[in-house]
């Protein structure tokens, strides 16, 4: 019997939603007041914890905050239960770290849909993560990125992202990493005036989400799918112990990461110090091979996209794009463009 524990200072209703609970087959243990529920939730370690914000003593925010930071309550399943509808209210309860959302009143049907939809999923991760340990001492387990790239292909969870779909935005919490099985994305920021600043392009095969290890970190950048995208998903939790348990996958995990950096320091040195025609020419070459497109075959991309990846005007790339087309480099079709002369437009400068 899974162990429920619900915190909600009003009374009435925490003996509606209790009862619900009980008659649905649940163990329930109640709590009034934040304080309490943090004092319950160590002691019994339920299996998941429906939380109101707005309470006496402790909100529901620090209930949350105080169980993330310990080892044995961090990874139960938190769910709000509030009647606080405004945009920050929720995003702040996500960005804490809570897997979901539910606002007063809801429908039985929609409380326990998300509750057993939640302890599905936490069921599926503690058996991914068990199947990837080593056992008794053994050595066999994830030993190679190769290896951990196939853990996320046979054992992530399957996303599917429409073309120009966000993935995520700045401020969102950052407790997931993905491999992107299929698409290309883009990452960018925003500056003062509102314009795409494009910080990078990641295709398949590549990792996305590394913003930082810890858990409930916030995003720093937003990441749209370039053209239909499918990932797999890992939590950092479970990520963080196989690399803590398989030294030589953390090398090999930097090692790629340090790639990463090395190749962003280029395109910022190429930004600020290459012409108008090099940047034009780098830039087609990246999105051609983010988008895994061989010769001659077409690239459907925005100009905008290209000139805020090259560091330029759009009218100035869109004028370094005729003269390509002019020198028999590349061919325009529509808004497509297709990539004649590789070689010759890797020497451009």
């Amino acid at each position: 019997m899974k162990k429920i524990l619900l915190v909600e200072d009003d009374l009435s209703l925490r003996e509606n939603i209790a009862e619900l609970l009980d008659l649905s087959g649940f163990e329930v243990l109640t709590a009034a007041h934040g304080k309490i529920a943090v004092k319950l939730a160590k002691e019994a370690i339920p299996d998941l914890i429906l939380c109101d914000i707005m309470m006496p003593e402790m909100d529901g925010y620090g209930v949350l905050e105080n169980l993330s930071s310990h080892e044995t309550t961090k990874h139960i399943p938190f769910i709000f239960v509030s009647a606080k509808t405004e945009h920050d209210d929720v995003r702040k309860g996500m960005n804490l770290g809570a897997d979901d959302y539910l606002t007063k009143p809801f429908e039985e049907d929609e409380l326990l849909a998300a509750i057993h939809s939640r302890l599905q999923k936490t069921s599926l991760l503690k058996s991914v993560y068990n199947a990837a340990r080593p056992k008794n001492g053994q050595s066999k387990g994830i030993r190679s990125l190769h290896e951990l790239k196939n853990f996320f292909d046979d054992h992530g969870e399957v996303l599917t992202f429409k073309k120009d779909e966000p993935i995520f935005n700045v401020g969102d919490h950052s407790n997931t990493v993905y491999l992107i099985l299929k698409g290309a994305v883009k990452c960018y920021r925003l500056d003062e005036e509102g314009k795409e600043l494009i910080t990078s392009l990641y295709a398949a095969d590549e990792f996305l989400g590394f913003t930082s290890l810890s858990e409930n970190a916030a995003h720093q950048e937003y990441a749209v799918a370039l053209q239909e995208v499918v990932l797999a998903s890992i939590s950092k939790s479970i990520l963080k112990t196989l690399l803590e348990e398989n030294q030589s996958v953390s090398v090999e995990l930097l090692e790629v990461m340090t790639e990463t950096i090395g190749l962003i320091k280029k395109q910022l040195l190429q930004m600020a110090y290459s012409s108008v025609r090099k940047k034009t020419a780098q830039t087609l070459l990246q999105y051609a091979k983010a988008m895994h497109k061989k010769h001659g075959e077409p690239i459907k991309i925005a100009r905008g996209d290209l000139a805020g990846v090259a560091g330029i005007a759009t009218e100035s790339l869109i004028r370094t794009l005729s003269d390509f087309k002019n020198e028999g480099l590349i061919a325009v079709e529509n808004r497509n463009i297709k990539i004649l002369d590789p070689a010759a437009l890797a020497q451009v400068h």
